[in-house]
């Protein structure tokens, strides 16, 4: 049995006597579900930023969407409640998605505090320039880890961010990592399926950045666009500019192999 499964399970008021079954789908962190004699359960995550990640869940809940709730915090450990699975829901996941971004953020862009996705910083902070915060915080610290081609394709579209981005568009919370993984659907108890976001990278911001990574690697349903209603404006442009993001992080955590998707990125990008 690991010592911090067992520390994790005292964290939260349970002893070490309990099931220990390792969950798919943590590439950055170990990801766990207990079982315990009492009938309880809960993922515990080990590594990461977890109190960063709990704020960011409180957050995520504040809007009214469902997430796990957070039952303990350490250095390095986050215990979460389970959730149950249940068939994919794409209108279920719109409908979290609208809910999200219908609840107003002040007219700023950033997050109060740096992240990470594993090894890779994520530069956060604060600024009243949404398209200045783009290019700055998503795209400029990546730059110095590209292939000269790349980098200066790249630096390019930086020059050019006025041509793609809104100038002030609504300020919105953003889950700010949304792909199929960072998804669990669970039985609503009213009837029904609920979709429960996990896993965020939460900075506020354009609605339609939250759709990039989403879109990178899958093709949602038009289940999923009719539940989330009117896109943003100017989504059919922005769009191509966020996905640079999410392929300029994929390149620096995994290597050049992602390299490929980056070139369909930015051949994408008509300037």
């Amino acid at each position: 049995m690991s010592e911090r499964l067992v520390d994790a399970a005292r964290l939260i008021g349970e002893k070490d006597d309990f099931d220990a079954m390792p969950l798919g789908g943590g590439d950055l962190s170990e990801i766990w579900h207990l079982r315990f004699p009492s009938g309880r359960e809960a993922v515990v995550k080990i590594g990461g930023q977890p109190q960063i990640e709990a704020a960011m869940l409180e957050s995520l809940a504040g809007t009214g969407v469902t997430v796990p709730q957070v039952l303990g915090v350490a250095a390095d450990l986050l215990v979460l409640s389970y959730f149950p699975p249940a068939r994919t829901d794409w209108a279920a996941l719109g409908a979290a998605m609208a809910r999200l971004h219908a609840t107003p953020q002040p007219g700023r862009y950033g997050w109060d505090a740096d992240y990470a996705f594993g090894t890779v910083p994520i530069e956060n902070g604060w600024d009243d320039d949404w398209r200045r915060f783009w290019r700055e915080k998503r795209l400029r610290p990546f730059l110095g880890g590209l292939p000269r081609e790349h980098a200066a394709r790249v630096h390019h579209v930086m020059e050019r961010i006025d041509t793609l981005l809104p100038e002030a568009p609504r300020a919105v919370l953003l889950h700010g990592d949304l792909w199929s993984g960072n998804v669990v659907y669970t039985p609503d108890p009213a009837g029904g399926t609920r979709a429960a976001l996990i896993d965020p990278a939460c900075f506020v911001g354009d609605a339609s950045a939250d759709f990039a990574i989403l879109t990178l690697f899958a093709s949602p349903p038009p289940a999923f666009w009719e539940a989330y209603g009117p896109l943003p404006s100017g989504y059919e442009r922005s769009i191509l500019a966020y996905r640079l993001w999410p392929a300029l992080v994929h390149c620096r955590l995994f290597g050049a192999t992602y390299l490929p998707l980056l070139d369909r990125c930015l051949d994408a990008i008509s300037l």
